[in-house]
């Protein structure tokens, strides 16, 4: 039990005077002592009880807290009776030493709540073991149709009091117990589980995240070995919230079994995708063909519902284009890329009749490139391209989805880069839209770090034509303009840099970029000579100005 329970329980009459945050603390057991040094008899995870009588001064409230702390107690409970109130130095000891500290009052007797506590963990321990066989068999016997990870999640709530949630590799919750997990805490999960995997270390893993603790226990799909990388970006995992370090093996067991369930049903859902990536393939293979428009709806239309989407608007389409590269080359990306895209894309798109996402995605050698079928009503009959859509994919949302998580199951030696298309509502659009995301993906691939996405809004910029300037073209044009404002800038402890770049962003308003920097006018203007007379370049022509953008953001 949890101590959290305690405070549930009307009977024991407790009040919680400090340790709020520690509330989820698992009680193992139950003690009764006025001794002054009790820890030669406590093992961990006691609740101590007590009447106060071993303190003479308010020195003693800080040593016989500290003892208990010391011991891997769960709580402290004292009582009322002895001195009327909890004295504020054992209040402030068990603050510093953050133990859980109730009053308990005076018309409560201890025996109940031992009574309280040894009937609940007696019945928790024996519950645990006494339903392990009847549980497997209810969640085996439910196949399919049994509610999927819901269900599983469920018995563990009901059964044992665990809050559990089946979170894929960017924390997008699969299945949970009626308690959502806010975004950040599922996407700090998802990337603790990812750079456990990477150190080849078995679960469960041990995470802390805002104030609480959880452990993640991996769910391996299929065979679940070879190397780690070929899985990591895709895997499932069982985050519970609890310590799984204080518990006996009969329920780590019980767990890693939940592990191998859900495991099924990850199975399951893998193979009702092998459809949706044939047809994938196959109209990929068309566009990429050059086969007429005609012949490329009448595919689609065979597809549907799976690549189009029912009534409730007209039908759309995205395509995203996604490539894994890993140093050494010896795992092979497509496939990599391809799972990783159905689990990022799973929860934007709408659902057939079957409740499976109509994503669809396939892979050709290194490559994945997903068709995305969406609906809503589109501005104007025009076909092909579309300017804009209801709830289009974003490549600023989707890098946010990702770049946390999935950085580190990536390490040193991988690296994500992600293109998305516009929207087209007609076959006519779909080559144009892959050529699209393929240039998108090259821009992004030419961006530094580990996770990068472009979106086809940047190809209509100056942003398609930097990524393929050669790198010695690059670099001899950013030193012929930069490197005397940077060696300017070290010598002098200036800031000419910064002061470019305020000054372009500001469209060469000298007011705005002199309130923007918190400088005079006069001074803006003496800085801006300065780079003149460093580069022989005019500020005033924009030409030069033109010139200046395009080496800070090549630089």
């Amino acid at each position: 039990m949890r101590l959290r329970a305690l405070l549930d329980t009307d009977a024991l009459g407790l009040r919680l005077l400090g340790g709020e945050a520690e509330l989820d603390r698992t009680v193992r057991g139950v003690m009764t002592t006025d001794l002054r040094d009790p820890s030669r008899y406590l093992t961990g995870g006691e609740l101590v009880l007590t009447g106060l009588a071993w303190r003479r001064t308010a020195a003693d409230s800080d040593d016989f807290v500290r003892l208990l702390a010391g011991a891997g107690v769960a709580g402290l409970a004292a009582g009322e009776a002895e001195l009327g109130a909890i004295p504020d130095d054992l209040i402030a000891a068990c603050a510093r030493h953050r133990l859980p500290l109730f009053a308990v009052d005076e018309r409560v007797a201890f025996a109940d709540i031992t009574e309280y506590v040894v009937r609940q963990v007696s019945g928790e321990r024996a519950g645990d073991l006494a339903a392990v066989v009847e549980r497997h068999r209810r969640l085996m016997s439910s196949g399919p149709a049994g509610g999927g990870p819901d269900a599983v999640l469920d018995l563990l709530g009901s059964d044992l009091d665990l809050r559990a949630w089946v979170l894929s590799s960017t924390g997008r919750e699969i299945g949970g117990a009626g308690h959502p997990l806010p975004a950040p805490v599922r996407a700090e999960l998802a990337g603790a589980q990812q750079a456990a995997a990477r150190t080849g270390r078995p679960g469960p893993h041990r995470v802390a995240v805002q104030g609480r603790t959880y452990s993640v226990f991996p769910v391996r799909a299929g065979s679940g070995t070879g190397d780690v990388r070929s899985r990591v970006l895709s895997d499932w995992f069982l985050a519970v919230e609890a310590d799984a370090g204080e518990w006996p093996a009969e329920r780590l067991d019980l767990l890693q079994g939940v592990t191998q369930l859900i495991a099924v049903e990850r199975d399951r859902r893998d193979a009702s995708r092998m459809v949706r990536r044939r047809l994938a393939g196959e109209v990929f293979d068309l566009v990429r063909g050059g086969a007429a428009p005609a012949e490329i709806g009448a595919r689609l239309r065979a597809a549907a519902p799976v690549l189009v989407p029912g009534a409730g608007g007209e039908p759309y389409w995205q395509i995203v284009i996604a490539k894994v590269d890993w140093a050494g080359g010896e795992v092979p990306a497509g496939p990599v890329a391809q799972a990783l895209l159905e689990e990022v894309l799973a929860d934007h798109a709408t659902q057939g009749p079957d409740g499976a996402d109509r994503i669809a995605v396939a892979h050709a050698e290194d490559t994945a490139m997903a068709l995305v079928p969406l609906t809503g009503s589109l501005p104007g009959p025009t076909p092909g391209m579309v300017g804009a859509a209801p709830e289009p994919l974003h490549a600023e949302a989707l890098l946010g989805l990702l770049r946390g998580p999935l950085a580190r199951g990536l390490g040193e030696d991988g690296r994500l880069t992600v293109g998305v298309s516009a929207a087209v509502h007609s076959p006519e659009g779909l080559r144009g839209a892959l050529e699209e995301a393929r240039h998108a993906r090259r821009v992004a691939a030419a961006r530094p770090g580990r996770v990068c996405v472009a979106g086809h809004e940047e190809l209509a910029s100056h942003v398609l034509l930097l990524p393929f300037v050669p790198d010695d073209v690059r670099r001899a044009f950013t030193a012929r303009l930069l490197d005397p404002l940077r060696a300017y800038d070290r010598r002098h402890r200036s800031e000419l840099i910064p002061t470019l770049e305020a000054f372009l962003d500001c469209d060469g308003s000298w007011t705005r970029c002199a309130g923007r920097l918190h400088l005079h006018v006069n001074t803006l203007r003496y800085r801006i000579s300065r780079i003149e007379q460093l580069t022989g370049r005019d500020l005033a022509r924009l030409e030069d100005k033109l010139d200046f953008f395009l080496a800070l953001r090549m630089s």
